[in-house]
């Protein structure tokens, strides 16, 4: 069979599990997870063994640190994981919720339902565990799923793969719901995201290369961020002990996340009195600053920042900084340059921070915290399979109900329109 062949026949399967998904009781698809956690511990020795040699492979090729490190299981990863089932299976099911019904003044009654999106092509990089993680979240939110992993990872996604089809049989589910493509050819990725009537959103997660092939190629929706350019807008009415706690967790807890801030703002009528103690900070945590005049002015180890380092999400020791008048000036500013991530403000003026909520125009927007609380778990998600910069249909982190649609429904005794 080839790949095209082989492609089609996963989404016809897949199209014919997601009605049995769609219907499926909560029962049956916590009983699936539970399994699946009990075999993928079970299986731990035969998970890290794969594992082992689909490192050994990567180091031969010449995989970079960072790729590698994603890329190894331990005994820790292996529970983690299961735990990760477990725990998806306590979240609530959103399918078949009923909300918002009304009486209207012809008897009727209209409400709205929450359905399965139907079938989701989930393509990720060299992370064995997302495997696990995006099957729950499909399974849990009724949907069926393709996963494409990175080739990288082929053992170990399918000795997990393996877990995951005995916990589906194991609840009388089938098994064709969650299906880990086979394959590593690269032709598998463009099939996937252009078959329209078999799958119904493709959710991408890796690298910005990756993101832009498949927004480029797909012919179905997509859900996804392309950069994570995020902001702290230190105000002039900032709090300065905040100030320097909340911009120091946002870039330098870990570099490398999409929710680190890459740009800092600072209000003019404050910025001598707080810049200079901010960039100290950063300066000794060795992270380099790029600014305007200005902020060189007070910064003397600050380089001058280009227009593209306003753009720019590093994910290293890197920021970009610029002094700014006042509110109005920092919002125009982020909604220019941002990448609609995630942007905070930090301030102690009620009026300017609801300024803030509505005029920037991001997936996620704080007051007073953090960036690096963007985040399925943090926000009470449980997991999510991704974070969405986009308007529809999903934005900011996406967890079950990012994986649900609704659809009217109408209740009546008899009534007919005049």
């Amino acid at each position: 069979m080839d790949v095209k062949d082989y492609m089609e026949t996963l989404g016809r399967q897949a199209r014919a599990a997601s009605r049995a998904m769609a219907k499926a009781s909560t029962a049956a698809k916590n009983a699936a997870l539970l399994a699946m956690a009990a075999d993928i511990r079970a299986r731990q020795a035969e998970l890290l063994a794969a594992n082992a040699e689909d490192v050994a492979e990567a180091r031969a090729n010449g995989l970079e640190p960072a790729m590698l490190d994603r890329l190894t299981l331990t005994a820790k990863g292996v529970e983690s994981m299961a735990q990760g089932l477990e725990q998806v299976a306590t979240l609530p099911d959103p399918i078949g919720e009923i909300t918002d019904m009304k009486y209207r003044p012809t008897g009727i009654q209209v409400g709205k339902m929450r359905v399965p999106l139907g079938v989701v092509g989930i393509i990720y990089e060299a992370r064995p565990n997302v495997t696990a993680d995006a099957a729950a979240l499909c399974l849990k939110s009724g949907n069926a799923s393709i996963l494409r992993g990175g080739k990288e990872a082929i053992r170990c996604n399918q000795a997990i793969a393996v877990s995951v089809r005995k916990g589906l049989a194991a609840a009388g589910l089938p098994e064709t719901a969650v299906q880990v493509v086979e394959t590593t050819d690269r032709a598998a990725v463009g099939h996937l995201v252009a078959m329209p009537e078999f799958v119904d959103v493709i959710v991408p997660r890796g690298g910005k290369g990756l993101i832009e092939r498949i927004s480029k190629e797909a012919r179905v929706p997509v859900i996804k961020h392309l950069d994570g350019n995020c902001h702290v807008y230190i105000d002039a009415s900032a709090d300065a002990e905040k100030a320097l706690k909340i911009l120091e967790n946002a870039k330098t807890q870990r570099l490398g996340t999409c929710n680190t801030a890459e740009s800092l703002l600072v209000a003019r009528p404050v910025a001598a009195a707080l810049l200079p103690q901010l960039a100290a900070m950063l300066i000794a945590k060795g992270v380099e600053i790029r600014g305007c005049v200005e902020t060189q002015a007070l910064v003397p180890q600050a380089k001058a920042a280009t227009e593209e380092d306003y753009y720019t999400e590093y994910l290293a020791a890197i920021i970009s900084c610029k002094v700014v008048a006042d509110v109005d000036e920092a919002i125009a500013h982020i909604n220019q340059y941002s990448s609609a991530h995630t942007e905070t403000i930090v301030t102690e003026d009620y009026t300017r921070a609801m300024r803030f909520l509505r005029e920037v125009d991001s997936s996620s927007v704080m007051v007073n915290a953090s960036t690096r609380f963007a985040d399925g778990f943090e926000y009470g998600l449980g997991a999510e399979i991704g974070i969405s910069t986009d308007k529809f249909h999903a934005r900011g982190p996406v967890g079950l109900e990012g994986l649900t649609s609704q659809k009217w429904i109408v209740f009546g005794n008899g009534e007919v329109r005049g």
